[in-house]
């Protein structure tokens, strides 16, 4: 599992990066899924998610990647995969 301080980098980062209005780091369960009933978030966060992690870790994810599923489930394997393959 992730480290904590990187869990609440990543908080922070959708936060800000998203604009999630009226949404705390402490109202992120990091293992909510991030899609459907978690955060509610689209394919359009999805895209933009990506981003944020090329800019911020230099790490690329490309939409036809068959491990998005995994990556993205939630917080914790978020974090565990960029924990795994940040470049900075």
């Amino acid at each position: 599992m992730a480290e904590t301080a990187l869990i609440d980098e990543l908080k922070s980062m959708l936060i800000e990066g998203l604009h999630l209005e009226d949404v705390t780091p402490d109202d992120i369960d990091p293992e909510a899924p991030l899609f459907g009933d978690g955060l509610w978030l689209d394919s359009i966060d999805a895209l933009e998610i990506g981003v944020m992690l090329d800019r911020r870790y230099g790490i690329k994810i490309t939409s036809d990647d068959k491990r998005n599923p995994q990556i993205f489930a939630s917080l914790v394997s978020l974090a565990d995969f960029v924990a795994a393959h940040r470049q900075r």
